[in-house]
């Protein structure tokens, strides 16, 4: 199947205008003070939240 008639350039905008790319919200952590995402575990000290944290893995320097 092919269109019967060809878009506006203004309809393709439109369109296309829910598309972009959205920045990731980032927290403040209260264990460390560093960036995460809200309901994750923060990247440097693992705190997920009071009474859980868990083990991260620091990259191995090759």
């Amino acid at each position: 199947m092919v269109p019967a008639f060809r878009q506006s350039p203004g309809r393709t905008r439109r369109r296309r205008a829910h598309q972009a790319l959205k920045s990731t919200h980032t927290t403040l952590c209260p264990n460390c003070g560093g960036s995460k995402r809200p309901h994750t575990a923060c990247a440097s000290c693992g705190y997920v939240r009071p009474g859980l944290q868990v083990k991260v893995k620091k990259p191995a320097d090759a």
